[in-house]
């Protein structure tokens, strides 16, 4: 058996099997045929090979897609590119958005040492590239923390007032200053009350303190005695208030200046992902934004731990990118040589489809062989004045078919229609697909009556038949043109006519037949 013969054999393949003469379809039945012939093409097994490069996870993963062709085979690679950085981004940026609004959460509420050193761990953590995993083990040091924090020393404020441990503010203003005892022999003294008042007007979280709390908190040093005075009540409570606006405004500049950054980082990122060459380029712009933005930043001093950290991750990116790239250009040789063989095939499937006189769906006459036909119904019309008449057949609304139930109901309607129109035509008689859901009779021997008769015995026949396709029914309706050669002047008017007598079934409600 020489390469020919596989061939005819793997184009009778798929008309066996009722596929369509695709480059796919055409690729997978040539192997087969070669396989059972004993031919080894080297084009055949190479799909196995590029499945034996990949590791056994994506191997076992690439099993479920059954994959034939390198085509689909090249689909699942791009694929599993496509998911792969962006899951390997966005976790890490994730977790980076979480654990920096912990830290953030906890300066916010908490004031001592033990917080103090765990940051300053924290801050060192990002100072390099950590793993998920350390993340996640240093912001269940804060979760600890958190649980275990001890805040009973706010209760030596308790022979003062009632004391709320969740709301500062709210213990401070339920302090009971006129009643403060006055006496060495007290356990309280107004120094120490003048101390820790002071002390707690003092902005946690802001870098400056205002002038107004400024000047209370040094008036009350001087002298502590003006809390006896209900004068200074209102002054203090204004200082608190004052206070806490500034924690808040500092924190909420914070904030906004991390998820700034994390805004343009993403933004980059998702840029980059999506280009090809100009990866390493759009890299280069993130690091140069962070280095700018480091430098001009009104809130650098608190997070420049942050800034370091997310410059690190775009340094990776690049790295990383470069390699993948890199790697990419290693093989577009081999895709290349693909393409080219895809781009082959395909010229010459178009060219035997040029060369074929048979509808590769219905197994018709196609439009070129009906017109060939035709030249020689013209011949003997012109020696012998044999008589024909030609037959042009529309189904209707067949754009609706495809919409509704899809494109292979629509083929089998056609192939369906084929096998009626091929059935009820004579030995004599010629019948083809012209194009799309257009068909055509030539009828030999027979006049414009002939032909009228012809049309409504297949309109008829359309309209009772059955059309099923997966459980459903379609409903299906067919018009017609009838033309008589022997009426007309030239082929050419005939077939005009036959067409014009078409358009005009259609014109006038579809579903009937009209001659001209």
């Amino acid at each position: 058996m020489n390469i020919q013969t596989i061939i005819k054999q793997s184009i009778k393949r798929l008309e066996l099997e009722g596929k369509l003469l695709t480059p796919d379809f055409y690729a997978e039945a040539f192997c087969k045929e070669a396989a059972k012939a004993g031919y080894n093409v080297e084009d055949c097994t190479k799909l196995d090979k590029f499945k034996l490069m990949l590791n056994k996870d994506l191997q076992e993963e690439l099993k479920k897609y059954h994959t034939k062709t390198i085509s689909e085979f090249s689909h699942f690679l791009i694929s599993k590119l496509n998911r792969t950085i962006p899951s390997h981004c966005s976790n890490l940026l994730e977790s980076q958005i979480q654990f920096t609004k912990r830290v953030l959460q906890t300066i916010e509420v908490l004031h001592n040492k033990e917080a103090s050193e765990l940051s300053i761990k924290c801050f060192d953590l990002l100072s390099r590239e950590p793993s998920p995993a350390e993340i996640d083990q240093y912001r269940q040091l804060w979760v600890n923390f958190l649980t275990t924090y001890d805040d009973t020393f706010l209760q030596n404020l308790k022979p003062l007032g009632d004391v709320d441990s969740k709301d500062l503010k709210k213990t401070i203003e339920n302090l009971n200053i006129q009643n403060l005892p006055i006496g060495k022999s007290e356990t309280f003294e107004l120094s120490k009350v003048a101390s820790l008042l002071v002390a707690s007007l003092v902005p946690s979280i802001a870098s400056d303190v205002n002038e107004k709390i400024a000047d209370i908190s040094q008036k009350i040093q001087k002298d502590p005695s003006l809390l006896e005075s209900s004068t200074i009540e209102n002054d203090i409570k204004s200082a608190i208030f004052l206070r806490i606006a500034l924690d808040k405004q500092s924190v909420k500049e914070m904030i906004e200046s991390i998820d700034g950054v994390l805004d343009k980082l993403s933004l980059r990122l998702i840029e980059m992902i999506e280009s090809s060459d100009s990866s390493t380029v759009e890299i280069q712009k993130i690091k140069k934004e962070l280095e700018s933005y480091n430098e001009s930043s009104s809130s650098s001093t608190n997070f420049a731990h942050a800034h370091k950290k997310l410059y690190t991750i775009a340094i990776a990116l690049e790295e990383n990118t470069q390699a993948l790239t890199k790697d990419l250009k290693k093989h577009s040789s081999e895709v290349g040589i693909l393409s080219k063989k895809i781009e082959h095939l395909e010229q010459e499937l178009a060219r035997a489809r040029e060369e074929s006189k048979e509808d590769f769906l219905t197994k018709l006459f196609n439009k070129r062989a009906l017109e060939e036909f035709m030249n020689i119904k013209e011949a003997e019309f012109e020696r012998y004045e044999k008589n024909f008449t030609v037959v042009f057949f529309d189904l209707d609304h067949f754009k609706a078919v495809n919409d509704t139930y899809g494109h292979d109901a629509g083929d089998a309607v056609l192939v369906a229609f084929s096998k009626i129109l091929k059935k009820d035509a004579r030995n004599v008689d010629i019948v083809g697909r012209y194009g799309g859901e257009e068909f055509v009779a030539i009828l030999s021997e027979t006049d414009t009556d002939g032909g009228i008769v012809f049309a409504q015995k297949i309109r008829n026949k359309v309209k009772n038949a059955r059309f099923m396709y997966k459980s459903n029914r379609i409903e299906l309706s067919v018009s017609a043109g009838v033309s008589e050669r022997k009426i007309h002047a030239s082929l050419q008017s005939t077939m005009k006519a036959a067409d014009e007598a078409l358009y005009k079934a259609k014109d006038n409600g579809r579903d009937r037949v009209e001659s001209k």
